[in-house]
């Protein structure tokens, strides 16, 4: 069961990857910028706030607090970003340090605690804390890259109409077993 949830959650956090990196693919540099109002974030906002909490989550993941005393998470909604080359080294920093602790993960850490502020987690907790944060905050970057594109948004998931066709091809098919975002990782690279 354990092996099955770690290869599981890597395979739910490539898919999130994978939403928001398509999402940055479909727009310009500007609309990274931009903001329905002052109140709200921008794409680049975002971005800076994801790369923020996974480096401090994910350094040091089973050894130290996940909320460093280096973060200074107020700035993480400035407009820290100026350039989409900026906006995907941050992005994919912020990745890199998650993916590397993940790795770091063997039977003997199961066990662990992981605190995030001061707070005890399990380490699956403190995981599934994560993906739910990171899904909720790419949800945003994907909405708002599809308002901005509008009638030209190309879908990530079953196009608006398309529902019947897609279940047609999925049940003329014989039952497999397949993780979802396996499939769905494999389907968009092909396409």
């Amino acid at each position: 069961m354990r092996e099955n949830y770690f290869k599981s959650i890597v395979k739910q956090f490539e898919f999130y990857k994978f939403l928001g990196e398509s999402t940055f693919d479909q727009l310009d540099e500007s609309h990274l910028f931009w903001q329905f109002n002052e109140e709200s974030n921008s794409i680049a906002i975002i971005v800076n706030h994801l790369r923020g909490n996974m480096m401090s989550r994910w350094t040091d993941f089973l050894i130290t607090d996940g909320e460093k005393e280096s973060r200074q998470r107020d700035l993480e909604f400035e407009k820290v970003i100026k350039t989409k080359k900026e906006l995907y080294a941050k992005w994919s920093q912020g990745w890199i340090c998650l993916f590397n602790a993940l790795n770091e993960i063997d039977n003997d850490s199961i066990k662990a605690s992981v605190y995030i502020r001061n707070q005890e987690h399990t380490l699956i907790e403190a995981i599934n804390r994560q993906l739910s944060h990171y899904s909720y905050h790419i949800g945003q970057i994907v909405y708002i890259g599809r308002m901005i594109k509008g009638s030209e948004w190309k879908s990530l998931s079953i196009p608006k109409g398309n529902s019947k066709q897609y279940n047609l091809e999925k049940f003329s098919m014989e039952k497999r077993k397949i993780h979802y975002t396996e499939e769905f990782l494999k389907n968009k690279k092909t396409k």
